[in-house]
């Protein structure tokens, strides 16, 4: 799915989100169907599923791709400076993901275009092994905090139960939801 990343690597980019305004937020659900192009429900209310990723772009013309992938051994959530057309193949098409214009949902209205004053990586440690993989980013402005993480439902449909680490972009809206499902404290 992507590239290889480095610690180094993903904290210069979240470095690179800081400051910036987000100006179009795009989501890649999974589609199905008899024809493969219904797209798979993804809005859950205190949360969405865009399962295969988000791609943020600025107002200054950069973009910004959250995927989930392995470089850091397990499941997680890896963020580039780049679009999604990077990472994801068949976009639009039979069977591949669809791009699903969220700027205008009511969950992100107050963090478009306002500058992102901390980006944090919420990672998680692994004590047997020594590895730390990122889960999660979470963007904040000076009005709103919205979580990116890879993590799904335990189970299908949706119950209250998650887990992290998983091969599946989530977009939480509320830090109470956070920590129900799982993402590591940050800051």
């Amino acid at each position: 799915m992507s590239s290889l990343l480095t610690a180094v690597e993903y904290e210069r980019t979240a470095a690179m989100l800081r400051g910036r305004r987000i100006h179009r937020i795009v989501y890649y659900p999974l589609t199905g169907g008899e024809d493969g192009c219904d797209v798979e429900e993804w809005d859950f209310g205190t949360w969405h599923q865009p399962t295969m990723g988000v791609e943020l772009s600025t107002d200054d013309g950069a973009c910004f791709s959250a995927v989930w992938g392995s470089s850091f051994d397990h499941f997680g959530l890896e963020v580039f400076p780049e679009p999604m057309t990077a990472h994801l193949r068949m976009v639009g098409e039979s069977g591949g993901p669809a791009a699903v214009d969220v700027t205008d949902h009511p969950h992100w209205s107050s963090l478009v275009s306002r500058k992102l004053t901390c980006v944090d990586i919420a990672w998680c440690h692994d004590p047997g092994s020594g590895l730390r993989t990122p889960y999660a980013i979470r963007l904040c402005s000076r009005e709103k905090a919205v979580w990116i993480a890879a993590g799904s439902p335990a189970e299908w449909p949706p119950t209250e139960v998650y887990r992290m680490g998983t091969d599946d972009v989530m977009v939480v809206f509320t830090a109470e939801f956070a920590a129900k499902v799982g993402i590591p404290a940050v800051g």
